[in-house]
C-alpha cells in the first residue's frame, strides 16, 4: 500500500523539523557543518535545494524532489531498487545518520528529531517567494539575531554571492526578478500573506 506521507517526485516542498521536545539539534558550530555534509550525501542526490536555514532547535528547507529519471541519472545507473529511488527514505537516512552521530558525541540516547518530519507542498509562485523570505527571516523571528542577515547558517548570502554553489541560485533569483528584487523582498518583511504562518502555527 502506498505511503500517504511519501514525498512525491517532481514536487516542491517546504520541509522542516525540530528537536524532540524542542531539544537543540545543534550544540556547537561544527554540528551545523556536519548536518550539511550529511545532507549533501543523502538528500542532494534526490532533491534540488533552493533555500535553507538551520537554527538551534529546528531547520527549514525549500526543495524540489527530483523526478525518477533525474534521480536515476544522478546515481549513474538505471536503478530498479525502489529504496534507492525513495526520497522519503533518503531523508530518513539523513536524520538517522545525524542523530546517531549526536548521540555518540554527546552521550545521549533516543530520538533526536520529531517524527514524522513536516512537509508542505509549494504550489504557487507567491508561496515560493514568500517562503524563501520566511526561511531566511527565521533567526530574527526567534530572537537569535537582531538582523536576519547576521545569521551564518542560512542560504541568504550564498544566494546573493557569485561563488560556486549547489543551490539552485539562478532559479531563485529568477523568481525574484534578480538580486535586487530578492534583497528588496527580504527587507520588506517576512511575508505579505498569512499562508506560511497559518500552516506553521502548530510548529512554532
Amino acid at each position: 500500500m502506498p505511503n500517504p506521507n511519501a514525498l512525491e517526485y517532481g514536487v516542491y516542498y517546504h520541509i522542516y523539523n525540530r528537536g524532540n521536545n524542542g531539544e537543540n539539534i545543534f550544540v556547537e558550530q561544527h554540528n551545523y557543518r556536519y548536518f550539511l555534509q550529511l545532507y549533501a550525501k543523502y538528500v542532494e542526490p534526490v532533491a534540488d535545494t533552493y533555500a535553507y536555514c538551520l537554527l538551534r532547535n529546528h531547520f527549514h528547507l525549500l526543495v524540489r524532489i527530483k523526478t525518477k529519471e533525474e534521480i536515476q541519472r544522478t546515481f549513474g545507473v538505471w536503478c530498479e531498487n525502489p529504496k534507492l529511488l525513495s526520497p522519503s527514505q533518503q531523508f530518513s537516512h539523513w536524520f538517522n545518520a545525524y542523530a546517531k552521530a549526536m548521540n555518540k558525541s554527546y552521550g545521549r540516547t533516543g530520538s533526536l528529531f520529531e517524527h514524522p518530519f513536516r512537509r508542505i507542498p509549494v504550489t504557487s509562485d507567491a508561496y515560493f517567494t514568500q517562503l524563501v523570505v520566511y526561511v531566511h527571516h527565521n533567526p530574527q523571528k526567534h530572537g537569535l539575531v537582531n538582523d536576519f542577515r547576521e545569521w551564518p547558517y542560512s542560504s541568504y548570502h550564498t544566494l546573493l554571492s557569485t561563488k560556486a554553489t549547489r543551490l539552485k541560485r539562478d532559479d531563485v533569483l529568477t523568481w525574484f526578478d534578480g538580486t535586487q528584487g530578492m534583497v528588496k523582498s527580504h527587507l520588506q518583511g517576512i511575508m505579505r500573506e498569512p499562508t506560511v504562518s497559518l500552516l506553521l502555527e502548530d510548529f512554532e
